[in-house]
């Protein structure tokens, strides 16, 4: 068992070349299942499992109070798991494969207003010193790019073609893409630039944003960082790196951007992953319908 565990974790970094906070996170949930296993059925090896067992654990996380959606993400990672040993031929057929998910609450997802953002920008004020530049540069990259939080952490230096104006960003599974910046990023990175040489001269660390001590930035830094910043100018509950993903994603919508040219900037794999962000342009829509439709100028 440990064996094919271990070749699950070979199988999820080196062909599915997943990070490794996802891999340890599909991980974990196998684990998770198999102490299930241990406590309440003589330690059954998990080659050996039959679904009305995989049943029981779902009851059993359920009437423990995690809610459908993570019990939806667990029964994920440990079908990932049963595929991978059909695909090593270690059982001939899955437990899970009639399973149904558990039924979620769909969640809206809210971006920032136009007017928000464009407050975030007029009326915090923006230090024109290292830190300043940066975090201006954070919010900018967020909201002109669609980047995800972990791509902007990861983007290196040499990702910046200001030439060009574009960068490319390495997505999920190593998957490149190649976004256009605006006039205003491109002037903003050239800023920081010149400011990021000096932080950076002692340093080896090739990423673009920097800490004040000229190391890696992290993703609980980022999340503060917009937090921080939006709170001031939105009273949102959730307030995100993915939230200003959403409202790039929102406003190119609202503004005329075709769905499949969106789809292709926020680096999904199919449309069905951007339709998601279509029910902010929907609104939009049908407000411009109101207003202009002949039948109802009555």
């Amino acid at each position: 068992m440990v064996n094919n565990l271990q070749a699950y974790r070979d199988y999820l970094e080196k062909e599915k070349k997943y990070s490794v906070l996802t891999v340890n996170a599909y991980l974990a949930d196998v684990l998770s299942f198999q102490q299930f296993l241990r406590e309440h059925h003589d330690s059954i090896v998990l080659e050996k499992v039959v679904y009305p067992l995989i049943r029981n654990w779902i009851v059993s996380l359920v009437e423990n109070d995690i809610s459908n959606q993570s019990v939806n993400r667990k029964i994920s990672s440990l079908k990932s798991f049963y595929k991978f040993l059909l695909k090593i031929k270690q059982i001939e057929v899955s437990p899970l494969l009639k399973h149904k998910s558990l039924k979620t609450p769909k969640k809206v997802q809210i971006p920032f207003s136009e007017k928000e953002m464009q407050n975030v920008f007029e009326l915090n004020e923006f230090a024109n010193d290292f830190e300043g530049i940066r975090n201006q540069l954070i919010i900018e990259l967020f909201y002109t790019t669609g980047i995800r939080r972990a791509e902007l952490i990861n983007l290196k230096v040499t990702q910046i073609d200001l030439l060009n104006q574009t960068i490319k960003v390495l997505g999920k599974r190593n998957k490149e893409r190649i976004i256009p910046l605006l006039q205003c990023t491109a002037q903003l990175l050239k800023e920081y630039l010149k400011l990021r040489a000096e932080k950076a001269a002692s340093s080896s660390v090739d990423v673009l944003i920097l800490s004040k001590t000229g190391n890696k930035v992290s993703e609980s830094f980022v999340y503060r960082l917009i937090n921080d910043y939006f709170s001031s100018v939105s009273l949102k509950v959730k307030k995100s790196p993915h939230v200003l993903r959403h409202s790039f994603a929102t406003h190119l919508l609202n503004n005329g951007a075709d769905l499949n040219s969106v789809k292709e900037l926020l680096g999904h794999a199919s449309l069905s992953s951007t339709q998601i962000y279509t029910h902010s342009s929907l609104a939009e829509l049908k407000k411009v319908y109101q207003e202009a439709h002949p039948r109802n100028q009555k």
